[in-house]
């Protein structure tokens, strides 16, 4: 048996909300894909954020985005719902790393933060910071929703099928 073979496969777990899914949360799976053997999207329930996609929707966005980050990474991927705290979703899912994107020093404050809270609930649970790429890092999903609030161009922003989803959500909510 060649020592390849019986090296633990490395598995990392992104965690958000993703309401919406934007291109900087999939740069950061396209990166963290490169990372790991296997990557884990964990989309959080997380209804204290009062999300305006539901949970199913925001999956089936990340999902949508996915076959055209395997082509290019031939990553193992899979998305995964949660509603607990992150280094549970970790465990469940037999990953030992959790990636983190970082676009501003505010980012930075509160994320060191949770990595030092969640070293303390485990400390087998490594978090891995991602430096948003200088295309994606003014980026949010709170900004993405909006600019597509007031009919401004998302396009640049998501993907058609997430741009779709988000613009026919805004037009439920306002009749």
């Amino acid at each position: 048996m060649s020592s390849a073979a019986a090296a633990p496969k490395r598995v990392g777990l992104y965690a958000g909300t993703f309401d919406p899914v934007t291109v900087g949360h999939l740069d950061v799976i396209e990166r963290a894909s490169r990372l790991v053997d296997r990557l884990i999207i964990g989309v959080a329930r997380n209804p204290g954020k009062s999300p305006l996609m539901p949970l199913e929707e925001r999956i089936e966005c990340v999902c949508e985005a996915l076959p055209a980050i395997k082509a290019r990474t031939g990553g193992d991927m899979t998305v995964v719902s949660f509603h607990s705290l992150l280094v549970e979703a970790v465990r469940a899912n037999g990953a030992t790393l959790i990636f983190r994107g970082l676009r501003v020093l505010s980012d930075f404050d509160y994320e060191v933060q949770m990595s030092g809270v969640n070293r303390r609930l485990d400390s087998g649970i490594e978090t891995v910071f991602l430096m948003a790429s200088e295309r994606t890092q003014f980026i949010s999903s709170r900004m993405v929703k909006e600019i597509a609030s007031y009919n401004g161009d998302i396009s640049e922003f998501v993907t058609p099928y997430t741009q779709a989803r988000l613009l026919a959500r805004l037009a439920e909510r306002t009749g």
